[in-house]
């Protein structure tokens, strides 16, 4: 039996409605933009030091520059997101099997050594700054816009011999995580003040869209909400 999509989110409404009314009988009744946020961490970073984090701040906002009306990778906190999840589970591949032996596998399997994405991460970038400084004498955050442009296009299709990395590996992975930090909720560093949900028109986490459940095809027309609330709400800055 085929569940189309509108059939299933029909559906959802419906329980959707039917818990409201329960909640209604308890004395609980919905009331919009209401909820609790987890905290936000703040300080300094956590896994880079000074030179990493540089250079991952110029590498990110050489992927997404800054325009006249969005932040740049760097201005977004980008960075940031990456260093939070690089100190944390994501990084040590908590919870994955990484005993030897390990064997090299096909691209599709994904990483086959005991090296983590930290692991992955503090090696090229070191190696990142050697063969910039080799080719250009200096480290990477210090080059211009165009050197930086040039390199990274190097790494990406393997014309830059980065020194023990797969630079290829490392584009890929530095691309993937800075496209989350961009779009994930402020609350893990980056997308800083809803900036990439602002530009493409998303809502966030609103909890609570039944009056517009049934309005189709019409842009919503309220900002969008991270896990912390939003700003105005208590005076705090995303």
């Amino acid at each position: 039996m085929k569940l189309h999509r509108r059939e299933l989110l029909g559906s959802a409404a419906f329980l959707l409605m039917a818990g409201t009314r329960y909640a209604s009988a308890q004395s609980l009744p919905w009331r919009p933009e209401a909820g609790s946020p987890p905290t936000f961490i703040k300080g300094p970073w956590l896994f880079f030091d000074a030179g990493e984090a540089s250079a991952v701040e110029a590498l990110v906002d050489r992927l997404i520059p800054p325009d006249p009306d969005t932040p740049g990778g760097k201005d977004a906190g980008c960075a940031v997101y990456i260093d939070r999840q690089l100190a944390g589970p994501y990084g040590r591949q908590a919870g994955l099997y990484v005993s030897p032996p390990f064997i090299k596998g096909t691209k599709e399997q994904g990483p086959q050594d005991e090296d983590g994405p930290a692991v992955r991460f503090r090696k090229a970038l070191a190696a990142l700054d050697q063969y910039c400084k080799t080719q250009k004498g200096e480290a990477f955050a210090s080059l211009s816009d165009a050197d930086k442009d040039a390199i990274i296009g190097d790494i990406e299709d393997g014309a830059a011999k980065l020194d023990g990395v797969d630079g290829e590996a490392f584009f890929a992975l530095l691309l993937k995580n800075t496209q989350e930090g961009f779009f994930a909720d402020p609350i893990y560093g980056g997308n800083r003040d809803m900036c990439a949900w602002r530009m493409i028109g998303f809502p966030g986490a609103r909890y609570d869209y039944r009056d517009w459940v049934q309005r189709h095809n019409e842009r919503y027309p309220h900002p969008p909400v991270s896990f912390m609330g939003r700003a105005d709400w208590n005076g705090r800055k995303t």
